[in-house]
């Protein structure tokens, strides 16, 4: 009897080559599912979700200019031993330059793209509001690509400065002065 018109044969071969197809698309999904796992999550949404939370995201900046001039000096000190220790020192330099990063992402993704929004040039109280708003925005992004351009902390001094500026113009010095007490466990 020939194998190849034996039809319970062809069946089993076609019930294999199921079970294989399933079986890789079952690989595939898993492979699908565990990169998409990677994917990073904006700071924020661009859908008009209405959780907002500025407060949060000027403390983060504030955090990320903290740790930027911690690794600074960390990358000074470690550069200055006898023995260099490669590994801090490439992780302290990574650190730096990915919380400048967020600081930029937060300024470019949250601020600039969602919060500070554009006004009539006829009002000119809010125009001038806003151009100092974006003003303030770019000056920040320019100091984070400084910060990580060099390991000087007079670039993540100045970068918290304008970010206090920036906070001052974005909620008006009422409130960034409440907000600032009570940072200091002053109350009103």
């Amino acid at each position: 009897m020939n194998i190849l018109y034996n039809p319970s044969v062809r069946r089993e071969n076609h019930e294999e080559k199921i079970e294989k197809m399933k079986k890789l698309a079952s690989l595939l999904a898993v492979i699908l599912i565990t990169g998409l796992a990677g994917i990073k999550a904006a700071p924020h949404c661009e859908v008009p979700c209405g959780i907002y939370t500025d407060h949060l995201r000027i403390e983060l900046i504030k955090e990320h200019i903290m740790t930027i001039d911690k690794a600074m000096k960390q990358i000074e000190a470690l550069s200055a031993e006898d023995e260099i220790n490669y590994n801090q020192l490439v992780r302290w330099i990574d650190t730096k330059e990915h919380h400048a990063n967020l600081i930029q992402e937060t300024v470019k993704q949250y601020f600039m793209t969602q919060r500070i929004k554009p006004v009539d040039p006829a009002d000119e109280e809010a125009y001038d509001k806003y151009i100092l708003q974006l003003t303030l925005s770019h000056k920040m992004l320019i100091y984070a690509m400084k910060c990580k351009q060099s390991t000087d902390v007079k670039y993540a001094e100045e970068l918290l400065v304008i970010t206090e500026k920036f906070e001052t113009a974005y909620f008006g010095p009422e409130e960034h002065d409440h907000m600032h007490d009570h940072e200091h466990g002053h109350e009103h």
